[in-house]
């Protein structure tokens, strides 16, 4: 005998979360197979660089994630047939973006804000390359703070393909504090003295600095530590508000490739602020330019003496005025002949800064840029004729 209406019913509700399940397993199947097919399409059209890639050119200080520190981290590329180009970056990006610059074949920077996950980089039909033409495509962080970029791939149209990028014969490194990572600055370190005297020279170029941090190892305006001691590690001194990240690791200067040809420290102003006195002032730079010629050889040192604060009705406020001299003269008295100071003084008037906070603005960072050039070439070195690439 067949069962009673109310026992089929009972028997196809027992069925029914079987027959949703298998018909969700085969629903996952066929939208898995519908996006396999699609990935698959996607890849036939574009090459992937995985983020360890060897033609890979990363400057500036990256950790292992691989991530940035510092004002101007970046990369550079050679590419071969670029006609596109996607950054996949991971979870450790700055949210909701951060601000990188973007130069192709040493043109200008334009600014690009960048997130967590796909960013097509748009490419202009001028600077679409054929199929053996190579197009440098240069990427850096622009934020004197949230500059994190965690990069996981590249992706590349189908054809192109990195070729090596050929660093400079010429390769700055720029110590400092805001005075130097472009603070205030709408572009931020691009718009800064130590990358225009870089791009000026057609030099590769690196930026170690910070706004608000000491040379002095101690707590200056948030950062743990200063400059003396950050220096020497991969994070930048506001590490310790990094939530993914509030750990700091040593910096592998092997990684430095080619190293620094020439050095260039401007620092001082918030040691002054923090009451740090003279004379630990000068033993804290002597120990500090001691250090770096443990790693440093015979690369020349050029110690900037401060331009001050400039004030509306003309007058300066100067610190440690005297003290930048001592240091190089102690340094020349250890045998250092290559330790050289760069008196800025006059460098910059009232009308070169921010009202209100001192710092040059983009008038004044272009003319410390073309002072310091012009120092440079009294000095004996001239820019590079061309760019290496």
């Amino acid at each position: 005998m067949f069962g009673s209406a109310s026992s089929l019913l009972d028997s196809q509700a027992r069925d029914w979360p079987v027959f949703t399940s298998l018909m969700y397993v085969l629903y996952c199947a066929a939208i898995s197979s519908l996006l396999l097919g699609a990935f698959a399409m996607v890849l036939e059209h574009t090459v992937v660089i995985p983020n360890d890639d060897p033609l890979i050119y990363f400057h500036g200080r990256w950790d292992s994630s691989p991530g940035t520190w510092w004002a101007g981290s970046g990369l550079k590329l050679n590419v071969k047939n670029l006609e596109a180009l996607t950054l996949n970056l991971g979870p450790h990006t700055t949210g909701p973006w951060t601000s990188v610059g973007i130069s192709l074949n040493y043109g200008e920077f334009s600014t690009a804000n960048i997130s967590a996950g796909c960013n097509v980089i748009p490419i202009s039909a001028a600077f679409k390359a054929g199929p053996e033409d190579t197009t440098v495509v240069r990427v850096n962080v622009e934020g004197w703070q949230n500059n994190r970029m965690n990069l996981e791939s590249i992706v590349l149209n189908k054809g192109a393909s990195l070729v090596p990028y050929i660093p400079s014969k010429l390769v700055f490194e720029f110590v400092g504090d805001s005075l130097s990572a472009g603070q205030f600055l709408p572009n931020g370190v691009d718009q800064a003295w130590p990358f225009l005297v870089g791009e000026a020279y057609k030099a590769e170029h690196v930026v170690i600095a910070q706004p608000g941090a000491a040379l002095t190892d101690i707590v200056s305006y948030g950062n743990q530590h200063g400059v003396s001691f950050q220096f020497f590690r991969t994070e930048d001194t506001g590490y310790f508000n990094t939530i993914d990240h509030n750990f700091t690791t040593p910096w592998n200067f092997a990684r430095d490739k080619p190293a620094p040809t020439h050095l260039v420290i401007h620092i001082g102003a918030n040691d002054a602020s923090q009451n740090v006195t003279a004379t630990e002032f000068v033993k804290v730079y002597t120990d500090f330019v001691g250090r770096l010629r443990t790693i440093y050889k015979h690369q020349p040192i050029f110690v900037f003496t401060p331009w001050g604060w400039l004030h509306p009705d003309g007058t300066t406020s100067r610190y440690y005025d005297g003290q930048y001299q001592k240091i190089v003269d102690t340094r020349h008295a250890a045998g250092d002949k290559n330790v050289f100071l760069v008196d800025t003084t006059g460098w910059l008037s009232y009308a070169d800064v921010f009202p209100g906070n001192g710092h040059p603005n983009i008038p004044g960072h272009e003319r410390i840029a073309r002072e310091f050039q012009g120092w440079l070439e009294n000095w004996g070195l001239e820019p590079e004729r061309r760019w290496s690439n």
